[in-house]
């Protein structure tokens, strides 16, 4: 059995920073009471605290800001086992945008254990106060609601009806037992750590006790988790139309294909429209996305599967096929590039060294908002590894049907030689 939840990764954390004391914590208290990471499924929020993701050797999700109890909360129904852990990592700012998927969680009692961090302020964007900032914090940052107290997140999910609703300081003499005891609670155990944040807060762990105006406590509910009862329902699959093979395909083995470029340049739509045109020509396709937190600046990645036979592992190492048109996505995964990578990118960027590089003005011809697209098709033109009615068929049915249809049709009709090589 592995032990650690831990891989070997460093930390991303500030110096000083309590997040990485938490994390430790965590996965010391797992270890000690022998739970299996395999066993555990984390849900991480927004902020400092969810860069936790790459550190940990279970399975992971990523909510949106404040979403993370949520998502747990779907989780712990599905799973509905007592063998299972559902691990929820919060700030102190996702627990209050989220408060009421917490307040929810508490009330039915769910199996599951939230650790807020609490560092007193939003720490990624600035430092900011947040709901769970101490008036005195408050009175140096924004005087104006000073004489507000913050929530009191321990007493609110006690008075829902959690297991269990504990606060401690990073540093106190119970801290790492009280990790323990609320991963051995049966039902939902919230964990709110206050700790210092040593960029734009408080740095010493002593000036915590005397600026926080709450205590540490320790609050119980003696009632028995909620656990749900197997029930036969209707798949939301079945409500969904079937894709039918409509084309033919000459592709014989998995082939692997990322599409970088910039953010709101249509990345992923063409994706999507790339996996579905996989999908009628009768292969098995998986799409995935990944973009920066701060959505809508900087890089947008669109990672495509084709395959033959059942995709298991949606997970892409080193691609078979790159295709590149901007800056931003190139910065993004210049570092996945192979020696056996087919790569296409648009004719603004600089080729890298040493790499063999089909280069076309897909800017030019789709715009940029139809550069990505317009790449794809033209790959799809030059390999015949599907049809390109395949794609014109997946684009037709887009509200901007007609456009996106034009765009593939002029770029499946440049010939090679119009493509400068790149060596």
């Amino acid at each position: 059995m592995q032990t650690s939840i831990l891989n070997d990764k460093k930390a991303p954390y500030c110096p000083g920073c309590g997040h990485t004391v938490i994390t430790h914590t965590i996965d010391k208290a797992l270890a000690a009471l022998e739970i299996n990471p395999l066993d555990v499924v984390a849900v991480s929020d927004i902020g400092c605290c969810g860069l936790v993701d790459g550190l940990l050797n279970c399975h992971t999700v990523h909510g949106l800001h404040g979403r993370s109890v949520a998502l747990a909360t779907g989780i712990a129904y599905g799973l509905n086992h007592p063998g299972k852990k559902v691990l929820v990592i919060q700030g102190d700012g996702g627990a209050t945008i989220g408060l009421q998927h917490l307040m929810e969680a508490a009330r039915q009692n769910l199996d599951l254990t939230l650790i807020v961090q609490n560092n007193l302020l939003y720490g990624m964007t600035g430092g900011q106060i947040s709901g769970l900032s101490p008036m005195q914090f408050k009175g140096e940052r924004m005087p104006e609601v000073q004489d507000v107290p913050g929530f009191d997140i321990c007493e609110l999910a006690h008075r829902a009806g959690a297991s269990l609703a504990a606060r401690t300081f990073v540093g106190d003499s119970n801290f790492n037992e009280l990790f323990r005891r609320a991963f051995q609670t049966e039902g939902f155990s919230l964990l709110e750590i206050v700790e210092p944040c040593p960029s734009h807060g408080i740095k010493k762990v002593l000036d915590l006790h005397r600026t926080a105006d709450y205590p540490a406590v320790e609050l119980r509910n003696e009632r028995p988790p909620h656990r749900t009862a197997p029930r036969e329902t209707t798949s939301l699959l079945d409500s969904l139309p079937l894709i039918r093979a409509r084309f033919s395909s000459n592709l014989r083995q998995r082939l692997e294909i990322v599409i970088a470029g910039s953010a709101g340049e249509g990345v992923q739509s063409c994706g999507d429209l790339l996996a579905y045109a996989g999908a009628t020509s009768g292969l098995y396709t998986t799409k995935k996305g990944a973009y920066p937190v701060t959505v809508g600046s900087g890089f947008s990645i669109a990672e495509v599967i084709l395959s033959r036979d059942r995709i298991c592992y949606t997970g892409i190492a080193a691609p078979g096929v790159m295709i590149i048109v901007s800056q931003d996505g190139y910065d993004a995964v210049k570092s996945r590039l192979g020696k056996d990578t087919y790569l296409l990118m648009d004719a603004s960027l600089a080729p890298p060294p040493g790499h063999c590089v089909i280069s076309g003005d897909f800017r030019k011809i789709g715009g940029k908002k139809g550069a990505a697209l317009a790449a794809v098709a033209f790959w799809i033109g030059q390999t015949d590894l599907i049809s390109i009615k395949a794609l014109e068929a997946a684009a037709g049915m887009h509200r901007h049907g007609d456009k996106l249809v034009a765009n593939i049709e002029s770029a499946s009709r440049i010939s090679k030689r119009e493509i400068m090589l790149e060596g």
